[in-house]
């Protein structure tokens, strides 16, 4: 008899169930209420209940956990002192997307050598989501293994699908049913029909292949998600940032019938993979937001201790701290005076924005 499955498969090295890790790393009461204070602000700031700006701010991926706590201490520190105008979310991604080969993240081989010890990788990553919320600092990630979510995510506030990933019927079936609210990005193209389509999906309810905590397969039932909404990253040559472009993505979601609820991307094609442009992303939606524009709720920042990015040497000895290996980021100091002008300029814009929206689906 010819074997006729399995041909490339290698091995099949059993995972521990998300039981038995959050067993190993259990969630605390500290912990507990920063997530839900967390998700609970970023839901009224998407009903107009909350008049701030979500900020979701940090590395493009975490590679070194001290750096990473590093960073939070310091972002904590800021959010507490922006707290009354802006709510900021820590940037957490463990999972990056490959366009054809690289590090994949943290999960995927925390070692950085290609041993990828995913088990390892995983637990880790759930220590130092821990860790964070332990410090009262919420944190987004972006979900692109559909597995992930049962491990991680009662420890997260924000959830991001990527360009890659909005049309994805994989990835609008998971967001239907994941706890927080998540923004779907426009496709690579620069196209916001994508993730418009993308947040009606996982509005609604729906039925597919999944685990449970006992690591069983299991069919996943969903309720669907009310907290959708677009996010802004640029494509297809150009930005999609300025007033033009937020318009027609507001007349977009208008024709879905979906809150205009909109976060701007500074990173990606916005700013051309440039960090030093992310400022000027930043100050012209800071500007549009003064002037009168209602439908932007949030921006995400890439940013980290250090500047720039960096190549993972072979001697991880090697690696400057708090520097990316991932995509660039701008640096800490920048990221302070970011952050603040847009207090300075904001504080008094945003405190006449609240007022309850209606939520309506198709």
């Amino acid at each position: 008899m010819q074997q006729t499955e399995n041909l490339n498969i290698e091995a099949f090295d059993a995972m521990p169930t998300p039981e038995e890790i959050h067993a190993r790393v259990p969630l605390t009461e500290t912990a507990e209420k920063t997530v839900l204070a967390g998700r609970r602000a970023i839901e009224a700031i998407l009903d107009r209940r909350d008049p701030r700006l979500l900020i979701v701010v940090g590395p493009c991926s975490i590679h070194d956990p001290v750096a990473g706590l590093d960073y939070a201490r310091r972002l904590k520190a800021l959010a507490d002192e922006v707290a009354d105008t802006l709510l900021l979310v820590m940037r957490v991604y463990f999972e990056k997307p490959r366009t054809t080969t690289g590090w994949k993240g943290y999960i995927n081989d925390p070692r950085m050598d290609d041993s990828f010890h995913i088990e390892e990788g995983m637990q880790k990553a759930r220590e130092f989501l821990l860790a964070l919320n332990e410090l009262g600092m919420p944190a987004g990630t972006e979900a692109l293994d559909p597995i992930s979510p049962q491990y991680l995510g009662d420890l997260l506030a924000w959830t991001a699908i990527g360009a890659r990933t909005s049309e994805s019927q994989t990835h609008r079936e998971l967001s239907s049913g994941l706890s927080t609210p998540v923004g779907f990005k426009n496709g690579t193209d620069g196209s916001v029909e994508t993730a418009v389509n993308a947040i009606l999906s996982a509005s609604r309810p729906h039925s597919f292949l999944g685990i449970n905590m006992q690591g069983r397969t299991s069919v996943v039932r969903t309720q669907g998600n009310r907290y959708g909404h677009l996010v802004l990253r640029g494509g297809g040559g150009r930005p999609n940032y300025d007033s033009v472009s937020v318009a027609i993505a507001e007349q977009a979601l208008a024709k879905a019938k979906l809150p205009q609820n909109i976060v701007v991307d500074c990173s990606h094609a916005n700013s051309y993979k440039n960090p030093e442009r992310q400022p000027l992303v930043m100050h012209d939606v800071v500007n549009q937001i003064r002037l009168g524009n209602k439908s932007i709720i949030g921006l995400m920042i890439e940013s980290n201790l250090e500047a720039g990015n960096q190549s993972i040497p072979a001697d991880l000895s090697q690696l400057k701290y708090g520097c990316s290996v991932t995509d660039a980021c701008v640096d800490w100091l920048t990221t302070e005076q970011m952050l603040r002008e847009a207090y300075a300029i904001l504080r008094g814009p945003l405190a006449g924005r609240a007022g309850r929206t209606e939520r309506k689906t198709a």
